[in-house]
């Protein structure tokens, strides 16, 4: 069975904290799969409005996901807060990956690593878009490492 493993970039463009919502704990009593992803795009909203932008309108395009990676490392749990950090990195023609590190800020245990792919967009022509220069201008490229280990 392949197991994906994601190494941090050793410096992050932004940080954000938040705490964990009762609708963001499942029926173990932890943290959800599913918000794990909701928490990533709370803290992308904020990270691009704290730039001046949107998911709609980055420099002009907007942008979608195009692939998305979890890595599990601790649990999380009601009432906890978290400290959000995204890095840009792995530039391309069209897009780059935006890594996630989601730490407990009490305990400092890292909760999970992501990345998603963004992919820039003119909806409107339902075109790819080339990186915006401004945006490369804004957050230097960092390199990470995504793994895919096939473990039998």
């Amino acid at each position: 069975m392949a197991r994906i493993k994601i190494k941090s970039p050793k410096k992050f463009d932004y940080s954000t904290e938040i705490s964990l919502r009762i609708s963001d704990i499942n029926y173990g009593g932890h943290l959800g799969h599913d918000s794990i992803l909701s928490l990533a795009h709370e803290a992308r909203v904020r990270f691009f409005k704290s730039h001046g932008f949107t998911e709609l309108n980055v420099f002009g395009p907007a942008i979608v996901l195009s692939d998305v990676a979890i890595y599990y490392k601790s649990e999380g749990f009601y009432g906890d807060i978290v400290t959000v950090d995204i890095a840009v990195c792995d530039y391309l023609k069209y897009g780059c990956d935006l890594v996630y590190r989601i730490t407990n800020k009490k305990t400092a245990k890292v909760v999970a690593l992501l990345k998603t792919g963004i992919v820039f967009i003119y909806y409107e022509k339902k075109e790819v878009a080339p990186v915006p220069k401004e945006f490369k201008a804004l957050f230097k490229e960092r390199k990470y490492t995504l793994e895919i280990q096939n473990k039998t």
